[in-house]
């Protein structure tokens, strides 16, 4: 038999976490889930793997360069890339079971072979959301996503976040009104890189595009639109541009504007912001992108929007829809790395229970039963070590008790308890002793 070893090492591009930051990362996702299912979104959770030709419906260029495909047999499969397509697949499939709209969120993970690099992942956890119409969704729904955002992040500890507001049916209709069609999704990627290139490269970017001076100054005249939300929203319509579409995207948005205000999201948390394209051709009307005022470096930390057609690859029934995406993985990493979030909870288990010989292994598994039951999570000792080792176990794992059992306590019926913060010793009964790990 062989004794070479093979080295234990992570493929790049793939998230392992030691067991405290792992806890930490959880409790991060669990306060997402349950941000999402206060407002009714339903949980689902679609395979990792689907048939290629299912999930590749919509795909093409770089997405599909990207997908992990292989073969078994004779099936052609991929692991999904987003959690998008697999929802549409879902809708598709399962129409005639579900109620409209409908809401699901779903929490999990995603593959995309791309370069591996410093908080980008081959795998990663994605967290969405969506809303799913039955042929029309009303606008009050696009105006009920930031109220979601806004829950998530207050729930995740921020204070200081914008959610970016805008629609893409303005964009499209000042493109229509300036001849400018064909060229608007190339001429959208541009605008969408405006924070990071600056003003000077998007004009440059644009006169490459073949775009003449006249075009290009009313779409920067566009963009330097400033002041709050309504005075935006004035302004768009000073501009005077007759087009039915432009027209209806500044309608749609002031009516979502008003409408997040019903929510009672404080207006210091949204704001409309006319160089939110989108990069992404898929977005028909609402779009979001979220940044965290203090942490502006860390990019938006949670986007998506309205589109006309989930489903058009997999049915003929129009499914509109709106969404959001959070990208756990990568925005575990930056929080992380910025040191911005502490972790509420260190250890898993709040007590450990340590006997001092054999003999009281019985009793000590007996209130260890007795506190599981009260809901305490208990974790005990078995190996045969001394005190100070067991302390020590417990200090490394950041446990805040350790309940100590020996010869007397045993017959007194306590426990001897010791806050590892404080240091404090006290011998208490059962009742006493729940009372006080609680």
């Amino acid at each position: 038999m062989s004794n070479i070893k093979v080295e234990p090492k992570t493929l790049p591009g793939f998230m392992e976490l030691l067991p405290n930051d792992q806890i930490r990362f959880n409790e991060i996702k669990e306060k997402i889930q349950k941000s999402y299912e206060k407002f009714g979104f339903l949980p689902l959770d679609t395979p990792i793997i689907e048939n290629a030709e299912v999930l590749l419906a919509k795909a093409g260029g770089e997405t599909e360069k990207q997908v992990y495909r292989f073969n078994k047999g004779d099936s052609d499969l991929a692991l999904r890339f987003d959690l998008t397509v697999p929802l549409a697949k879902y809708v598709a499939e399962y129409y005639g079971e579900l109620s409209f709209p409908f809401k699901r969120y779903q929490i999990g993970k995603v593959y995309r072979g791309e370069k591996a690099q410093a908080g980008r992942y081959r795998e990663f956890y994605q967290c969405d959301i969506d809303i799913i119409g039955d042929g029309t969704l009303s606008i009050m729904y696009d105006a009920e996503i930031p109220s979601v955002i806004y829950t998530t992040f207050k729930n995740l500890g921020f204070e200081n976040f914008t959610i970016y507001i805008n629609n893409r049916k303005i964009f499209n209709g000042m493109f229509e009104h300036l001849g400018l069609n064909e060229k608007s999704v190339d001429i959208l990627r541009i605008i969408d890189k405006i924070e990071k290139i600056g003003k000077d490269k998007v004009i440059f970017e644009l006169e490459k595009l073949g775009l003449d001076e006249k075009q290009i100054d009313t779409i920067v005249k566009f963009l330097e639109i400033s002041g709050t939300s309504d005075e935006k929203l004035e302004a768009l319509k000073k501009l005077n541009i007759d087009n039915e579409v432009f027209n209806t995207g500044v309608s749609e948005l002031e009516a979502v504007i008003n409408q997040i205000r019903m929510y009672k999201v404080p207006e210091k948390n949204f704001e409309v912001n006319l160089s939110i394209a989108r990069g992404l051709d898929y977005y028909t009307g609402t779009v979001y992108e979220t940044f965290l005022d203090d942490y502006r470096k860390l990019g938006s930390v949670c986007s998506g929007g309205r589109y006309e057609n989930l489903a058009e690859y997999y049915t003929d029934k129009k499914l509109p829809g709106v969404g959001i995406s959070i990208g756990l993985s990568r925005f575990f990493y930056q929080i992380d790395k910025e040191n911005i979030l502490e972790n509420e909870n260190k250890s898993i288990s709040k007590v450990l229970i340590v006997s001092m010989s054999k003999n009281e292994i019985s009793y000590a598994l007996d209130i260890a039963n007795k506190l599981r039951d009260n809901g305490i999570n208990t974790e005990t000792f078995l190996e045969d070590k001394k005190l100070k080792a067991k302390f020590k176990y417990a200090d490394k794992l950041h446990i805040p008790y350790v309940a100590v059992i020996g010869e007397e306590e045993v017959k007194t019926n306590t426990v001897t308890l010791k806050n590892m913060e404080t240091g404090e010793q006290r011998n208490l009964d059962i009742e006493n002793l729940i009372e006080e790990i609680k």
